[in-house]
């Protein structure tokens, strides 16, 4: 338990310093290679592909798992210490979600609108060429606060509880669900992952809104952020990323909106001007959470020696 307190300390050190490298041959980037490979629905008869997405998820999930397992179970102490946190960094994406969000507020700056829908394109799945100002920060804004949970704090809370293992596992579930659970010809064959990723993120979501709620509370803005999450938790569709999202919009004071689908919070203040109040909200997350997960393993470390 020591050592799995200093992984997640380790993972998250190496994800601010080093981030993503862009490399074809990262594992998640293999990953989304071969769920690519598999999870083409034409290929499959339209009865076949529920059935092809429970076996094929499943398949990518334990494929992916191996080489998280054999360090987990066989590296010996020293060299588990030395592994270990670069493959919990790589089911985590800290640094890389601030980053894509940076490029678009970035690009707005500089004054190249057709720059800024372009790099938001490269973060949600709606349709950004025609989006104004504020509905391009919108859609960077509202990855950041979504992916909070399943980016980093689900593989942390699932490291916590099944070491490498669970890490591997949920973002396994989560990539497949990026790239297969939509509404359109991917319905059937994403359904599978897209209902594994909605409970692996369940208990995680709730864990970060209240961990949200009690540092707005300390911002003095609990019942902006309370009120939002009660309202709008449930406007986005799915059970899980309206929760920060809300909480966030209502804490910070900003209005987050996909046009014709959802609107969450009340728009105090623009996005432009409370944009760093996100950032410092969601950073705020990340730490809060993880230095309770830190505390939790020493302290479970502690108490299995005695």
């Amino acid at each position: 338990m020591v050592a799995a307190a200093v992984v997640v300390a380790a993972s998250l050190l190496v994800d601010r310093l080093i981030g993503d490298p862009h490399s074809r041959y990262h594992p998640v980037a293999l990953l989304g290679r071969f769920i690519g490979w598999w999870g083409i629905p034409s290929r499959y008869p339209v009865g076949m592909q529920r059935a092809i997405g429970i076996v094929g998820g499943t398949a990518t999930v334990a494929l992916f798992a191996v080489p998280f397992l054999i360090v987990q179970f066989f590296a010996s102490g020293y060299l588990y210490i030395l592994l270990a946190p670069f493959l919990l960094k790589a089911c985590l994406a800290w640094r890389s979600l601030e980053e894509h969000t940076v490029a678009v507020v970035q690009a707005l700056e500089r004054g190249g609108i057709d720059a800024a829908r372009a790099r938001a394109g490269m973060v949600v799945s709606r349709d950004t060429a025609h989006l104004e100002h504020e509905h391009i920060l919108s859609a960077a804004y509202e990855s950041m606060t979504e992916n909070l949970v399943d980016s980093i704090i689900s593989p942390l809370f699932y490291f916590g509880l099944f070491g490498l293992v669970g890490a591997a596992a949920l973002r396994a579930t989560n990539t497949m669900d990026a790239m297969l659970g939509y509404r359109d010809e991917r319905l059937r064959i994403g359904w599978f992952p897209a209902r594994a990723d909605d409970i692996l993120n369940f208990i995680p979501a709730r864990v970060t809104g209240i961990i949200l709620l009690a540092y707005f509370a300390v911002k003095g803005r609990f019942t902006p952020a309370w009120r939002a999450l009660l309202r709008d938790r449930r406007k986005r569709p799915g059970p899980n990323g309206g929760i920060p999202m809300a909480v966030i919009a209502g804490g910070v004071g900003v209005r987050l909106e996909k046009p014709g689908v959802y609107t969450i919070g009340d728009g105090e203040r623009t996005l432009e001007e409370a944009g760093a109040g996100i950032v410092r909200a969601v950073r705020a997350a990340v730490i809060i959470f993880a230095t309770l997960e830190i505390a939790a393993l020493f302290l479970l470390g502690s108490v299995s020696y005695t």
